[in-house]
Parts: C-alpha cells; sequence; structure tokens
C-alpha cells in the first residue's frame, strides 16, 4: 500500500470520490472486483457513498419474485425492446421485501410483482428511470 493510502486509512476517512484512498483505485477494483460484504454498487457512479435508501421496483415475471426472500443479494436487470440485450442497473442489492403469494398486477401497463431493495441513492434514482422505460428482472448473488 502507498503511503497516500496509509495516510488516508490512518485518518479515518475516505476521499468522497468512491476511492479508499489508494492511488485513486476503487477498493473493488483493488480486491480484484471483490467487495466487502454488505456493500451495494451502483453503474452510476464508482463507490457511491450515499447513504442507502428503499427502492421499489416492478419485477415483470412474477415467478421469479416467488424465489425470492428478504435479506437475498440480487442484481437487477433492465430489458427495452425484445431485440436489445438487457443492462445491469444495480449490483448486489439487498431485497428488503417481497409480496405475499398473489399479491401481483397485471393489466393497465403493470405487469409483475413490487419488490423492495435498499440501494445508495444514486442506485435508486437509476431504478427508477430505467423502470419507466424498461421491463425490469432480477437474479439471485
Amino acid at each position: 500500500m502507498s503511503a497516500a493510502g496509509l495516510a488516508a486509512l490512518a485518518g479515518g476517512s475516505a476521499p468522497a470520490d468512491g476511492t479508499d484512498g489508494v492511488d485513486g483505485v476503487d477498493e473493488a477494483d483493488r480486491l480484484g472486483g471483490a467487495r466487502r460484504p454488505g456493500a451495494e454498487s451502483s453503474v452510476t457512479g464508482r463507490g457511491a457513498g450515499a447513504a442507502p435508501v428503499s427502492a421499489p421496483v416492478r419485477i415483470a415475471d412474477p415467478a421469479t419474485v416467488r424465489l425470492l426472500s428478504p435479506g437475498d443479494r440480487v442484481d437487477v436487470l433492465a430489458s427495452g425492446s425484445k431485440g436489445d440485450a438487457a443492462r445491469i442497473v444495480a449490483t448486489g442489492a439487498r431485497v428488503a421485501h417481497v409480496p405475499k403469494s398473489g399479491d401481483t398486477v397485471s393489466g393497465e401497463g403493470a405487469e409483475g410483482a413490487l419488490i423492495v431493495v435498499v440501494v445508495p441513492r444514486r442506485t435508486a434514482a437509476a431504478l427508477a428511470g430505467a423502470a419507466a422505460e424498461s421491463r425490469m428482472a432480477v437474479t439471485l448473488c
């Protein structure tokens, strides 16, 4: 570890730019892609340091939602038209709430089941934007 990295660690605070103070490298990059347990990440900003928030996400396939339990970690994906590849909107999001069996909605543009995930504030905004124009899906981590 560099002297700057040791100084930053000794100071007890990480830079606000999402790096860990070691030569401007994100902690996940330094650790070969691994993040500390419980750390959510965002595609909207490296190391999204914002406080976590609860974000509702309507998952298009309610059968997938039945596989989830609170506390599970998921990646949330958005897909537009059938020819487009899905894009990852959130990684490692913690599931906070899943609907009871039968609590799904279909028709009038709203299909699927609503779950609540805990993500950094910036990721919640990205999820809301993606949901406005895409079908959402999850993969278990």
